[in-house]
């Protein structure tokens, strides 16, 4: 669901490395939004063969390369393990493309600053699909709630984003690996601090608090289970942001993600994946203000005007889907935060 902005063959991009079934979310954004699917690259042909079920006018690349070679090609969606996103994106930047990668975009701070620098050196753009914002209409019509004044000056944004494990089975071994991943906070806990700064309304903030634990998943070391992280706004706002890998069987969502925006005037709660019990489904948003309480479904509201930004921002050069700042911004405070729950883990030791 998306306004087409790019008559057909006007933006032509790929897709590559298909390690999480983000890329199709990515994939489908863009397309809806007018661009053309040209290319899709993996190494493992299975993931291919299913690509290509569900998106069936690309055409399968030998190599990465043979798509950074295409100079048809604008953009590279891609969504590798996450340790490699960076080196993936630089390559595609170096070679004349714009980058959209899954969160988290990187793992680390050095990447972070040799992905500024690309940025920089080479005038492309690392987006970055932070996905519980910008493909959740009750998260797009929250934002335009906000930033219309509805409920003021935002005081707090509470953010709960819990993941259902599923089999190990069913998970890659990367999936297990901490050097791979980065943490449960660098990881989805992205997609919590980024909604923290669109919400608030601010471009920076301090970590007041972060911790991670593994209490349940013993067998696997290299996982956390569990994290929370707060934080204070460079604008006074405050954030507090809970991740964990424990949803139950019985729920009927991969996780009951919400987000509460407490402002001066009143206050906005979203249920994005399910409304507990009551069979409405996701998408739905609440609000209380001096004209009283509402529910909202937001479903078939808004849409995901990110995806059609996007491309108009890579046309045009210009930052009005999401600033390059803010994107990294989001990655620095996540991998700051499991830095600093980390070192409290080895304090305690």
């Amino acid at each position: 669901m998306g306004t087409r902005v790019v008559e057909p063959g006007e933006f032509p991009f790929a897709a590559a490395f298909l390690e999480h079934n983000h890329i199709y979310g990515q994939c489908r954004g863009l397309v809806e939004a007018g661009a053309q699917l040209k290319w899709v690259y993996d190494p493992d042909a299975e993931k291919v063969a299913a690509f290509l079920r569900a998106f069936p006018g690309a055409r399968p690349a030998r190599s990465y390369g043979e798509i950074l070679e295409d100079p048809a090609i604008r953009l590279v969606a891609a969504a590798a393990v996450p340790s490699e996103r960076c080196a993936l994106g630089i390559l595609a930047m170096e070679a004349g493309k714009d980058y959209f990668t899954d969160k988290a975009p990187l793992t680390t701070l050095a990447q972070l600053k040799k992905a500024r620098s690309a940025v920089r050196r080479t005038g492309r753009k690392y987006a970055v699909y932070y996905g519980e914002r910008l493909h959740s209409e009750c998260a797009v019509l929250a934002g335009q709630m906000v930033k219309s004044g509805a409920i003021g000056r935002v005081v707090q944004v509470l953010g709960l984003g819990p993941h259902r494990l599923g089999p190990v089975s069913s998970r890659p071994r990367w999936f297990f690996d901490r050097a791979k991943t980065g943490g449960i906070l660098t990881d989805i806990g992205s997609h919590q601090i980024e909604q923290f700064l669109f919400y608030a309304g601010t471009e920076d903030a301090a970590i007041d608090m972060a911790r991670t634990a593994n209490r349940f998943h013993g067998d696997f070391p290299g996982i956390d289970d569990y994290g929370d992280v707060a934080l204070t706004g460079a604008n006074g706002a405050l954030g507090y942001l809970r991740v964990d890998w424990l949803t139950p069987d019985g729920l009927s969502s991969w996780g009951d993600g919400r987000l509460v925006i407490l402002g001066e005037k009143g206050f906005i709660e979203l249920r994005k994946n399910l409304d507990l019990a009551t069979g409405n489904g996701g998408n739905q948003l609440y609000i209380a203000d001096s004209l009283g309480e509402r529910h909202v479904n937001a479903t078939g509201m808004t849409g995901y005007p990110y995806f059609a930004g996007l491309i108009l921002d890579c046309l045009n050069r210009t930052e009005n889907a999401m600033t390059q700042s803010h994107a990294f911004k989001a990655a620095e405070l996540a991998v700051r935060a499991q830095m600093l729950a980390e070192e409290k883990k080895e304090e305690r030791k």
